[in-house]
C-alpha cells in the first residue's frame, strides 16, 4: 500500500500502473502475439536459415524487424513481472481462497506457459543462447523416466539436427500461445467486469516505454550455434531462464523438486493455512437506488457482488486508490479492507462510508451508490417535471402521470423505474407504467403506505401543476428481447406497473411471443386496472391474463383463482425449464416464489427476479420499499 501511495503521487491514482498490473499483463500479450506474427513472417525452419534470417531481421531491416524483434523480447519480460506482481498483490491481500481459487490456479497455469512459450522462443534463433537452452532443457528433460535420455542424443552431433526440430519448435511457438490465449479468456471471464486492457494512457507510456528500450537497447543475436563446441558464456534473459542458472549447480532431480514443488505449492495455496482473512459466511446486500437485493459470497467485496449480479457500480482500479467506487452504508457492518487514506477519511467511515471494492460484508447490508450509467448506456439524469393530471384507481392506489419540462422525452427500458427526490434529497422508487414508446408522459402507480411522507403528499396534498423532481432511469430490470420463450410475469399489489410497460412495449414492437400474466392482490377491488389485462386478452392472441385473490371478500363473489399467486403458477405448470418469469411485487412474494419455481426446472438465466431468505432486520422489510428486485439479472 505505502508503494502504491508513492506511486499515486507520480502518477495520480486514475493512471497507478500498479492497479492495473492485469490489463498489462493483457497489453503486453498482444504486443508480443503482434511482434511475433511480423516476425514469424520472414523466420525460416531450417538449420542455416533460421541464424540467418534473424540476423537479417536484425541488422539489415533494423528500422522495423529488429525493433519488433526487441519488442518482442522486452514484451515478453514485461508480462512475466506483471503477472508475477499480480499474482503477488492478491497472495498480499489474501485474494486467492474460497470462491476465487479457481482465478488463482489458473493464473499460476497461465505464468507457466507464458514461461514455456518464452523459453521455447529463445531456442529459435539457433544462435549460442538457443543451443545452451535446448541442450539444457533436453539434459533436464531426459531425467525424466519416460525419455530416459532419449533427448539429449538428438544434439550431440551438429548432423543430428535438422530442419525438422526448427518445424517443430515453430508449432510449439504457436501452439502454446493459442493455449494461453483460450486460458485467458476462462481466467478473465472469472472475474465480474474485468478489464482485459489498460487506460490509454498507460498503454501508451508503457508502449512507447518499449519502443524507446528497443531502439536504444536492441536485442540481438549471440554468435551462432555450434554443437562441436561447449557453451561457457552467454548473454542471460533472468526473467525467463531463471531456473536454467541452477541445472547444473544442481542435479536435474533436485531442479524438478524445485520447480514441481513449487508448483504444487502454489497450486494448493488456496487450502492451505494460514488463513488471513476473516472467516466469514454469505450475507445479503440490498443495493440502493436499484432496489436491487444480491448475495455476497464469502470474502466478497460489495462492489464484486454486485457486478457479478449486473448491478453498475461504478469503479475504476479496484484496489482502493481511486474512489470512484465509494457509497454509503445505510445498515449492517463491513470490514472496510485495505485502501489509502487519503481516498477513505475516517470522518467519511463515520458517517457511513465506504469503499466498495474493498468492503466485505460483515453482516447483512444495505448500501447506497450514485448511478453514473443504466443499462444500454442510457444516462442518469435528474429531471423536473409537472403533474400532469391524478386518478384515484382504488382506495390506497393513485395513478400519477408527470410529463418533464421542455417537452423532454426521457429514454428509458421496459420495466425500469425513477427515484422521486425530495426536499430533503431523500429519494423515494417507483416503476414506470408506461410504455418507452409512449414517454411523454410519465405514468406511475403509487401505493398509499399509512404514515409513509411522500405517499401520504400524494394522497392528501399534490395537485395538477405541482413540480416534481426525479432521477432516472434507474435500474437492470427489464424486458429481455434476446429469447423466443413464453414468458410468464407474476404481479403483486403495484407490481403491475412495470409489467404494464413490458407488456404494452411488447405489444407495441410487435412481439409475437407468448405472454401470461399472474395478477396477485388480496381482494377484487385491489385490482385496480383489471380491466386492461382482460381488454389485452381480448385483443391480443398471445396474451393471458390469470387474476389470483388471496383473501376475496364476501361480497365480492369471487369465483376465480385464490390463494398465493405464486402457488396457481406452480398448478398451471409442473415443467418450468422452457419459460422466463418476471416477478415484480414485494420481496416476501419473490422471496417465496424463487426456490419453487427452480425446483420446477426454472433456470437462474431465465428468472428475472432472485430471491433468496432475507433477515428481518433489513430495512428491506420496511414498507418505504414499494418494490426491490432481487439478484441474477434482474
Amino acid at each position: 500500500m505505502r508503494v502504491e501511495s508513492l506511486f499515486n503521487l507520480a502518477f495520480g491514482d486514475r493512471m497507478n500502473p500498479l492497479y492495473y498490473l492485469g490489463p498489462i499483463s493483457y497489453l503486453m500479450f498482444w504486443i508480443v502475439v503482434a511482434s511475433g506474427l511480423y516476425l514469424y513472417i520472414f523466420f525460416k525452419t531450417g538449420v542455416e536459415e533460421a541464424y540467418a534470417s534473424v540476423e537479417h531481421l536484425t541488422l539489415q531491416q533494423w528500422y522495423l524487424g529488429g525493433v519488433m524483434r526487441s519488442l518482442h523480447r522486452y514484451a515478453s519480460d514485461a508480462m512475466v513481472l506483471t503477472m508475477a506482481l499480480h499474482l503477488a498483490r492478491h497472495f498480499t491481500f489474501d485474494h486467492y481462497r474460497s470462491f476465487r481459487w479457481f482465478s488463482w490456479v489458473t493464473g499460476v497455469v497461465l505464468l507457466w506457459l507464458v514461461y514455456a512459450a518464452g523459453i521455447n522462443g529463445y531456442m529459435l534463433p539457433w544462435d549460442r543462447l538457443a543451443q545452451f537452452v535446448v541442450v539444457a532443457t533436453a539434459e533436464w528433460f531426459d531425467w525424466l523416466p519416460m525419455f530416459k535420455g532419449a533427448l539429449i542424443r538428438n544434439f550431440i552431433y551438429a548432423d543430428s539436427v535438422n530442419d525438422r526440430l526448427f518445424s517443430l519448435l515453430s508449432f510449439i511457438h504457436i501452439g502454446v500461445p493459442l493455449a494461453t490465449l483460450a486460458l485467458l479468456w476462462v481466467h478473465t471471464h472469472r472475474v465480474p467486469n474485468a478489464r482485459t486492457s489498460p487506460p490509454r494512457p498507460i498503454a501508451a507510456t508503457v508502449t512507447a516505454a518499449l519502443i524507446v528500450l528497443s531502439l536504444f537497447k536492441p536485442a540481438v543475436s549471440q554468435e551462432h550455434a555450434d554443437l562441436a563446441v561447449a557453451v561457457t558464456t552467454i548473454e542471460f534473459d533472468w526473467f525467463y531462464l531463471l531456473v536454467y542458472a541452477l541445472i547444473y549447480r544442481w542435479t536435474p532431480g533436485e531442479v524438478w523438486l524445485l520447480v514441481g514443488g513449487a508448483t504444487a505449492f502454489f497450486v494448493l495455496l488456496p487450502w492451505l493455512p494460514p488463513r488471513l482473512a476473516r472467516k466469514g459466511k454469505a450475507f445479503s446486500v440490498l443495493v440502493h437506488p436499484d432496489n436491487r437485493i444480491v448475495p455476497a459470497r464469502e470474502g466478497e467485496t460489495i462492489l464484486d457482488a454486485g457486478l457479478r449480479e449486473g448491478v453498475a457500480l461504478p469503479f475504476e482500479c479496484r484496489y482502493g486508490g481511486c474512489g470512484v467506487c465509494k457509497g454509503r452504508v445505510l445498515y449492517g457492518a463491513v470490514d472496510h479492507g485495505a485502501y489509502q487514506p487519503s481516498v477513505l477519511t475516517e470522518a467519511e467511515k463515520r458517517e457511513g462510508k465506504a469503499l466498495f471494492c474493498c468492503a466485505t460484508p460483515l453482516t447483512d447490508v444495505e448500501v447506497e451508490y450514485v448511478p453514473v450509467a443504466t443499462p444500454g448506456g442510457v444516462p442518469v439524469r435528474t429531471c423536473t417535471a409537472r403533474v400532469h393530471r391524478m386518478a384515484r384507481l382504488a382506495d390506497n392506489v393513485m395513478q400519477v402521470f408527470i410529463r418533464p419540462e421542455g417537452g423532454e422525452v426521457l429514454h428509458f427500458y421496459a420495466g425500469q423505474y425513477i427515484n422521486i427526490i425530495l426536499d430533503d434529497g431523500e429519494r423515494r422508487s417507483f416503476s414506470f407504467a408506461t410504455a418507452p414508446q409512449e414517454a411523454e408522459l410519465i405514468e406511475l402507480h403509487i401505493r398509499w403506505i399509512h404514515g409513509g411522507r411522500f405517499t401520504t403528499h400524494v394522497f392528501t396534498a399534490m395537485k395538477e401543476g405541482d413540480a416534481v423532481r426525479f432521477e432516472g432511469p434507474l435500474g437492470a430490470f427489464f424486458l429481455r428481447e434476446d429469447s423466443a420463450k413464453p414468458i410468464i410475469f407474476v404481479a403483486g399489489a403495484t407490481g403491475f406497473a412495470p409489467v404494464k410497460s413490458m407488456v404494452e412495449y411488447a405489444f407495441g414492437s410487435g412481439m409475437k411471443r407468448k405472454m401470461i400474466l399472474y395478477w396477485g392482490v388480496r381482494a377484487l377491488g385491489d385490482l385496480y386496472l383489471g380491466e386492461l389485462p382482460w381488454r389485452w386478452e381480448k385483443e391480443h392472441d398471445n396474451f393471458k391474463f390469470v387474476p389470483v385473490l388471496s383473501d376475496p371478500a364476501p361480497e365480492d363473489h369471487w369465483t376465480g383463482r385464490t390463494g398465493l399467486v405464486h402457488e396457481a403458477i406452480l398448478q398451471d405448470f409442473p415443467n418450468l425449464s422452457e419459460y422466463q418469469i418476471y416477478a415484480c411485487g414485494s420481496v416476501e412474494m419473490v422471496a417465496a416464489a424463487h426456490p419453487a419455481f427452480l425446483a420446477r426446472g426454472l433456470t437462474q438465466d431465465d428468472c428475472f427476479s432472485d430471491a433468496f431468505k432475507l433477515v428481518p432486520h433489513l430495512k428491506t422489510a420496511t414498507p418505504q420499499a414499494e418494490m426491490v428486485r432481487l439478484g441474477g439479472g434482474a
